[in-house]
């Protein structure tokens, strides 16, 4: 008897809900298209993100591009030179970014992770996953909708996301993305470092040969002249000539003195009168040899000796700068290594962050309305229009 009305219960929600969709549903869905369209929509994406979306796991990782250098104003003490000061670059890290997003880092985890077959595994759902034979552009462009590198200007850290269908290769790729970022900023750090100290090398070469080479034509000039040094052999000269001069002047007085006294023709001022005029000769000729208007004499060559001279001096001043900035250069290249400091380390996520589940089929039923909504009100439009 129970099972009798129970069959009879059964039967008429049967019949009543054949009739509630033949009375109510379909002329309701015959008169709005587009609204049955929406909710038939949000309907079928709410099951997908409640029930059929696969889990996503997030690994997060915050880090900071370091560098030891030297500033303009900083003292160059002992310890700044072996230590530097830790500097943070902002645009270090957007170029670091710029990396982390390329295919270039993309092949080399696709290789190293796989990640062609963990993105494209038949268990994650249609949706979701990759296709199963993708190009570079293709591994690339999921690659970017499942890893996020960006820059925080407030705190200035560059925060990394990775999204993976199990934690463990979450993690992975989270930790590969870090080594490799600060493999990448070293290399370029060292590659940098490495030109400068092998143009400096180059110039030291090319200064030392300047540098030997004017000095050897001073030392030709003086073989060739006789002279170590023009300016000395003037100096000397002009002593003499001042003695010279002293004496001479000494006999003219001794000379002015004994004509008072004696005839022009006494032995006595014969001679000094002979002796004033050898020295007088003997000044003009030590004159002679410091100048004359047929030149090549020390003056001219004191000039030359001079102009050598600064070349040579110029030439070992560049040389010696070209010395000190290639050793500054080498220690630069040693020390100035950009380390990636890690604020936090790629987290081993246990609960899947994605996707965002109630979040995601709020949305979707949102769109489909207000979609709906906005075509009722431009077939409405269009149908006023033309009555």
């Amino acid at each position: 008897m129970k099972h009798e009305v129970l069959e009879l219960k059964a039967s008429d929600l049967a019949g009543r809900s054949s009739r509630f969709l033949r009375e109510d549903v379909r002329p309701f869905m015959r008169r709005n298209p587009l609204l049955a369209a929406a909710l038939v929509f949000s309907l079928l994406s709410s099951l997908y993100w409640l029930f059929i979306a696969s889990d996503r796991y997030v690994s997060e990782a915050h880090v900071i591009v370091q560098r030891t250098e030297i500033g303009a104003g900083t003292e160059a003490s002992l310890t700044s030179l072996l230590t530097g000061t830790s500097t943070g670059n902002r645009s270090d890290q957007l170029i670091l970014r710029d990396y982390l997003r390329s295919v270039d880092i993309v092949r080399k985890l696709d290789q190293e992770l796989k990640l062609r077959d963990h993105y494209s595994t038949w268990t994650i759902d249609p949706f979701s996953r990759m296709t199963s034979d993708p190009t570079t552009e293709e591994l690339h462009a999921y690659y970017l909708s499942r890893v996020s590198v960006e820059y925080d200007d407030y705190a200035g850290v560059l925060v990394i996301k990775v999204q993976g269908f199990d934690p463990e290769m979450a993690h992975k790729i989270g930790e590969a993305l870090v080594r490799e970022g600060e493999s990448f900023m070293n290399s370029m750090a060292h590659d940098l470092a490495q030109n400068q100290v092998a143009f400096l090398e180059e110039q030291v070469t090319v200064l030392g040969d300047k540098a030997m080479k004017t000095r050897g034509e001073v030392l030709n000039y003086q073989n060739r002249n006789g002279l170590v040094s023009p300016e000395a052999a003037t100096q000397a000269i002009t002593t003499v000539v001042a003695q010279l001069q002293a004496q001479r002047s000494e006999l003219q007085t001794q000379l002015a003195v004994r004509r008072a006294y004696l005839v022009d023709d006494h032995p006595r001022l014969v001679e000094l009168q002979q002796q004033i005029e050898a020295i007088s000769d003997q000044i003009d000729e030590e004159n002679a040899k410091m100048a004359s208007p047929q030149g090549n004499k020390l003056n001219s060559k004191i000039e030359e000796f001079q102009r050598l001279q600064l070349e040579a001096e110029f030439a070992q001043d560049m040389y010696k700068s070209a010395l000190v900035a290639l050793e500054q250069g080498r220690v630069e290249g040693t020390r100035t290594i950009k380390k990636m400091s890690i604020v936090q380390a790629p987290s081993i996520p246990e609960d899947a962050q994605k996707p965002e589940r109630l979040y995601q089929a709020f949305l979707y039923i949102i769109m489909a309305m207000l979609f709906a909504g906005v075509a009722h009100l431009l077939m409405a439009i269009i149908k006023d229009h033309r009555d």
